[in-house]
């Protein structure tokens, strides 16, 4: 991309896929619409707007429709590149933090925020954690890819005829893998109809995690009933297969899945981690149930499962709500309004904290 045209930049220095990665692999294309932007950094797609590494020098000029360009980080080490070339290189940027954390920040991560010129969270939940002000722009689901109509996965035949409750996401503790699969083993027995599916990667250091959840699902006489699939190349097909999604992590930063699941139709039970609490409307999409506790889980799941009009008329409702409230093009508009605040700043102020941004919940 021709770097005068580069009015934002979106560093992604992590190799390896993961939940930002992603957000940045969906928001670009939909952003380019609008104004230059292009990544910086391994691991993207080819089509991606995009600049190299030996373009970094030619950010001591500005480009060409504006005072500044906007350095969009959104980990740690994008923050702190970000002020080394800012504030020692002195190259004309300002810099853009998004916040998806849903814990107190280390000293170091305070620090390097502090320096920012502006701050978006990504949920009501993680602004609370920040020491600065921020604007809340909430994720938002491609919903062209997302829906109830479309192919379903060809693995899924073996599943033809039964009704499947789906988990998704790496295969550890943080994620609450063992949390869904004892409730699947408390409910299962009750409900015969059922097949419990997971989906995701178990790296290496957590293989000892899933051989124990292995033998508890053997000792129960569940092993044709809790399925792991390992990592698939595409979970939307997924989403449209599962009749109900339970998202059960004790820990997350932000968490599509669930509204990836209701873009598709299908009810969700997931816990108080993430921002859960602000996508799923209690009782009506689905529920809420305190992380780590399987069996709350498999209490509010049961309901589901037990009840094939309430399941549908929440599939139904879940629908509506994200449609209605979790387009990606509202995040994009969300983080463009960001944008022209900062470049409607004086380009000569120093601007080092996120003052100037509102808090907008």
């Amino acid at each position: 991309m021709r770097l005068r045209n580069v009015e934002v930049i979106a560093p992604n220095f992590k190799r390896r896929l993961s939940g930002v990665t992603s957000t940045v692999v969906q928001l670009l294309p939909l952003q380019a619409r609008a104004l230059g932007i292009a990544a910086l950094g391994p691991g993207l797609p080819s089509d991606l707007p995009h600049i190299a590494w030996w373009q970094v020098p030619g950010l001591w000029r500005r480009p060409e429709r504006r005072p500044f360009r906007i350095w969009h980080a959104r980990r740690n080490v994008e923050m702190l590149a970000g002020i080394v070339l800012r504030d020692i290189l002195r190259m004309p940027l300002k810099l853009l933090f998004t916040s998806a954390a849903q814990r107190n920040h280390t000293a170091w991560t305070r620090f390097l925020i502090d320096r920012m010129d502006a701050v978006i969270a990504t949920s009501a939940r993680s602004a609370a954690f920040l020491k600065v002000p921020a604007t809340v722009n909430m994720h938002g689901i491609d919903l062209s890819r997302f829906t109830p109509d479309g192919p379903l996965p060809a693995e899924a035949k073996r599943f033809e005829g039964r009704l499947v409750v789906g988990c998704s996401g790496r295969v550890r503790h943080q994620k609450g893998t063992d949390v869904f699969v004892d409730a699947m083993i408390a409910l299962l027995p009750r409900h015969p109809e059922w097949t419990a599916v997971i989906t995701g990667r178990t790296t290496p250091e957590h293989a000892a995690f899933q051989r124990d959840l292995a033998e508890r699902i053997e000792r129960a006489a569940l092993a044709d009933r809790i399925v792991f699939l390992g990592e698939v190349d595409d979970i939307t097909p997924w989403f449209r297969r599962f009749d109900l999604y339970v998202a059960p992590p004790r820990n997350e930063g932000f968490g599509l899945t669930p509204l990836e699941a209701m873009a598709c139709g299908t009810p969700v039970v997931a816990s108080t981690a993430g921002a859960f609490q602000e996508l799923v409307v209690e009782g009506v999409t689905g529920r809420i149930v305190p992380a780590g506790d399987a069996a709350a889980l498999a209490d509010a799941a049961e309901v589901y499962m037990a009840d094939a009009a309430l399941r549908h008329a929440a599939g139904q409702a879940a629908l509506t709500h994200v449609r209605e409230h979790f387009p990606l093009e509202r995040e994009a508009a969300g983080i463009a309004a960001v944008y022209e605040r900062l470049w409607d700043t004086s380009p000569s102020s120093p601007a080092k904290s996120a003052s100037m941004i509102s808090t907008s919940l």
